[in-house]
């Protein structure tokens, strides 16, 4: 079983864990609601259900206090642990090499299978190899590991439902998930259907290595409910696959199939330690930054073409100024997240927009309610006069605002786009949801693979100051020059 090395249950001077759950009277417990059924979820009437919620709250019974939830994303799970966020991780957590090396694993509760999902009209993929094709799996999950060592392209996914999803529109050629999952969400997809065993795992939670009293705590109350059988009718309520669970699982080789799957996982030692950066890692950096930067200049190119289109129609017309006064509105008073998970999950039953489209789109779309209103305030600030001299000289609306008012009102509303333009470059770390890799999500793969968050952070933050300044810098170059030249009749 996976144990810390110090044998059985002895007292450890200064480790005060156990006493200090019992004298908050409560266990704290990470786990990601996003997970879904049948781990963690909302029940109807809004309380917290699943058979890890039974397990928790059996475990904490037994030690003799309360269970409290926290809410954590799950990818993250192991290091808010390390931090003291929460007592205990329990949330579909395998046992791999890895985290055996950063944290206690408890001893096994629950087993399952690697499952790839495909198609039902795509008869070869249990005999194709994954190598660079598009296969879906849970961020930081043992099938993404899985995943990446057959060479496949992995899309990372925080949600159980949507790589499914996107497997049945198109955007995947596979999805690699846990049989408990793929047992509760497949038969909503009827146009997908398992392909083959890849492999299989088991689920255990985890304690700060340093909370040896709380571990061992914890490790006993396991067994006595594993012994009394409530820990199996836990898991035959909530109709889990029946896998035998192998005592004296090994750590100190990588994880590998039965035979059943073609995937042998190749981890190495030393997984204990925090890694340095490597210089493969240092170019997926520079290719994470350069997504960001490619999908930042195509969503505020789109922001502002619209978004001149919205102040014109506010400026010019009644009703055509109503409904855009009503799309600002409704895009600025609405979170971005939402609008990108509406438009590329909430449509994909009717357009089938690709990640990239997706991603461009909802920025563009998000950041245009923005750009009109700085348009419309910078139109407004160019004199009366100017329309009057215009007038005068018997040109038109049109051509006014194509050579006397818009250049002007350029300059007024440059300040205001470069500013929104570093905004937009920071908040296109959100499509990451849409299984884009950009930098930010870069840096948490990093981060979670080598296992330290202090320097792949500091590199992401020079990054992303990096990618802002020259366009802030360039942006005051233009104000200096169009100062120089303004019109008199503008001092």
């Amino acid at each position: 079983m996976p144990r810390d090395q110090d044998g059985p249950h002895q007292d450890h001077p200064g480790d005060d864990s156990l006493a200090r759950v019992k004298r908050k009277g409560e266990l704290r417990w990470g786990a990601d609601e996003q997970g879904g059924e049948p781990y963690v979820f909302e029940a109807p009437d809004g309380h917290l259900v699943g058979f890890e919620v039974e397990l928790a709250e059996a475990l904490a019974r037994t030690i003799g206090v309360r269970a409290t939830f926290v809410q954590n994303d799950w990818s993250t799970l192991v290091p808010a642990l390390e931090r003291g966020a929460f007592d205990v991780a329990l949330n579909g957590l395998e046992i791999t090499e890895a985290r055996a090396a950063r944290v206690h694993l408890s001893p096994p509760y629950a087993g399952f299978d690697e499952i790839l999902v495909g198609r039902r009209d795509d008869v070869r993929l249990g005999v194709t190899p994954l190598a660079g094709e598009a296969v879906g799996a849970l961020t930081s999950s043992l099938a993404w590991d899985m995943a990446r060592v057959a060479g496949a392209d992995a899309k990372p996914y925080d949600g159980v439902d949507e790589p499914f999803i996107d497997l049945e529109v198109g955007r995947l050629r596979a999805v690699l998930m846990d049989d408990i999952i793929v047992g509760r969400y497949l038969p909503r997809h009827p146009s997908l259907t398992r392909a083959k065993t890849m492999g299989h795992g088991q689920y255990a939670f985890a304690v700060r290595r340093e909370d040896r009293m709380l571990a061992e705590a914890l490790d006993q109350a396991l067994a006595a409910l594993t012994m009394s059988g409530e820990c199996r009718k836990i898991l035959q309520r909530w109709q889990l696959p029946d896998h035998p669970l192998t005592a004296g699982v090994s750590l100190t080789s990588p994880t590998k199939t039965d035979g059943r799957g073609d995937v042998q996982s190749t981890m190495v030692a030393d997984l204990g330690r925090a890694r340095g950066l490597t210089a493969h890692q240092l170019a997926l950096f520079g290719q994470g930054a350069l997504v960001t930067l490619v999908l930042s200049l195509a969503g505020m190119l789109f922001a502002s073409a619209w978004g001149l289109v919205l102040a014109l129609a506010r400026t010019e017309g009644r009703l055509l100024g109503r409904l855009a006064a009503i799309y600002i509105e409704v895009v600025r008073g609405t979170p971005i997240l939402l609008q990108l998970y509406l438009l590329y999950f909430g449509l994909a039953p009717f357009v089938s927009l690709g990640p990239w489209t997706a991603a461009i789109l909802g920025l563009g779309l998000n950041y245009a309610a923005y750009e009109a209103e700085i348009y419309r305030g910078a139109i407004h600030a160019v004199p009366r006069g100017q329309w009057e001299a215009a007038s005068a000289l018997g040109m038109s609306r049109l051509l006014t605002y194509r050579r006397i008012i818009l250049p002007q009102a350029l300059r007024v509303a440059l300040p205001g786009m470069v500013n929104d333009f570093i905004s937009l470059l920071k908040d296109s770390s959100l499509v990451s949801v849409l299984t884009v890799v950009e930098l930010t999500k870069r840096m948490t793969i990093v981060a979670v693979d080598n296992r330290g968050w202090l320097g792949p952070g500091l590199l992401c933050a020079g990054l992303y100051w990096g990618l802002g300044y020259p366009f802030a810098r360039l942006a005051r170059r233009w104000e200096n020059r169009w100062v120089a030249f303004r019109p008199a009749s503008l001092d």
